[in-house]
């Protein structure tokens, strides 16, 4: 037991250190992050401390937790996501959003917490993370205010409402299948803490912001095209699968094969539209290449390690802890704390074995899922999409300090993770 907790301990170590100083192999652009992970997950099978047959019979299991087939789901969706985006449907929304805004702060507040809020719920925090920091970052710039309020907001809400629906989040889809949670009885739970949640952190955020927010803009606005066909492509896609998602229980179909369908098949209408119109298959091509890559071998990695963990005994034990007060508070807290000791993926495999481990209850698969959302507030390695947030404030030259954050990922999360579980002990 004691030598894999070690192995765990130092590769958890090591990634939030590469985490933090944004590690990387220079000539191949390749992120340390996942390297380090992988590292940790080859020692602990070498060394014999999780049987190779036991790690290969977890990953090739023929279960709703099986990870392989979460990844897929979860990179499928993302894939129609990132499509639209390079088709220019986001952009150009963050457009018209700032456009009504018209010189006002509070009502681009507003309408950001809208915008950003609806999105999120059918796409996923990641994809708006990537598509709306740079054009936030842009339009500040040029409006000559203070890009603080409207980041943080973007952030928060992102990373409220992608716990709405079971897509948002990779680890909202590990965690609900622990329990078989199918995608129609996420939603009917998981909507009021979303959305109580998402309420109270705008509330938090206007009155930190309100002076801030009460001086005058004058923006500059760019025009900003979108490709119609292209989008249109995209948005029935897109929208036929989350209707398809809803009703997969009813039809008996695994949520990865209808996302992997969907995606196949938005690439072979647009790669077939390309070729009678005789484009460039741009957009099929940039999507490829802008896909999460990484989570493959970071995920694997993690849950390789806790299965050496669970393997050991480790788990047990760990477990034996959280069995003491409400479980819903109880687990709620401990894994948004625990999203930034080891990022909110690892985090979500490690407690799917806790919960699996110590008999956890729904209400506390449902608390670990708010806590793997909420839990991106507190420190930027709380969740990947505070990674990506960060390197791209640093490319677009804006500072947001390491404590700074803190400070204020603290006072919003407070507040949202205690209205989120109690509005989950009121739906359950």
């Amino acid at each position: 037991m004691i030598p894999t907790i070690i192995i765990t301990v130092v590769t958890c170590i090591a990634m939030i250190v590469c985490v933090i100083t944004n590690a990387e192999i220079k000539k191949l652009h390749i992120p340390l992050y996942w390297v380090v992970t992988l590292l940790g997950a080859l020692i602990i099978l070498i060394s014999g401390l999780l049987p190779w047959e036991t790690a290969l019979n977890a990953l090739i299991a023929d279960s709703s937790v099986n990870p392989v087939k979460i990844l897929v789901l979860f990179l499928s969706m993302t894939m129609l996501s990132v499509f639209l985006d390079e088709a220019g449907f986001f952009r150009y929304l963050a457009g018209v959003t700032l456009k009504k805004a018209g010189n006002s702060q509070f009502r681009l507040f507003l309408m950001l917490f809208i915008t950003v809020s609806v999105l999120t719920v059918f796409t996923s925090n990641d994809i708006i993370i990537l598509t709306f920091t740079p054009f936030i970052c842009y339009f500040c710039k040029h409006a000559k205010i203070d890009p603080l309020p409207f980041l943080i907001e973007e952030f928060v809400c992102a990373n409220t409402f992608s716990m709405a629906l079971m897509i948002g989040n990779p680890t909202n889809i590990y965690l609900a299948l622990f329990k078989d949670i199918g995608f129609m009885e996420y939603l009917s739970v998981m909507w009021l803490p979303a959305l109580i949640g998402g309420l109270v952190a705008f509330g938090v955020m206007f009155a930190i912001f309100y002076r801030r927010l009460s001086q005058p803009i004058s923006p500059s606005f760019e025009h900003f095209s979108i490709k119609k066909p292209m989008v249109i492509i995209g948005l029935v896609h897109l929208a036929l699968c989350t209707v398809l998602l809803a009703l997969a229980d009813t039809l008996g179909v695994d949520m990865w094969i209808i996302s992997t369908a969907f995606a196949v098949s938005l690439f072979v209408v647009v790669s077939v539209y390309k070729f009678f119109k005789r484009e460039h298959f741009v957009e099929v091509t940039q999507t490829i290449k802008r896909a999460p890559w990484g989570l493959i071998p970071f995920m694997l990695s993690m849950f390789i390690i806790v299965s050496a963990l669970d393997y050991s005994g480790a788990t047990a034990q760990f477990a034996s802890l959280l069995s003491f007060g409400e479980p819903v508070f109880t687990y709620g807290i401990a894994s948004t704390l625990a999203c930034n000791v080891v990022n909110n993926i690892p985090m979500s495999v490690l407690f799917g074995s806790l919960l699996n481990a110590g008999g956890g209850s729904v209400g506390a698969v449902y608390a670990c899922i708010i806590g793997s959302n909420i839990g991106a507030f507190l420190t930027p390695i709380g969740a990947l999409a505070g990674i990506m947030w960060s390197n791209i404030l640093k490319a677009q030259k804006v500072k947001i300090g390491y404590i700074k954050f803190v400070l204020y990922g603290c006072i919003i999360a407070i507040p949202t993770l205690l209205a989120s579980l109690f509005s989950l002990l009121l739906v359950l």
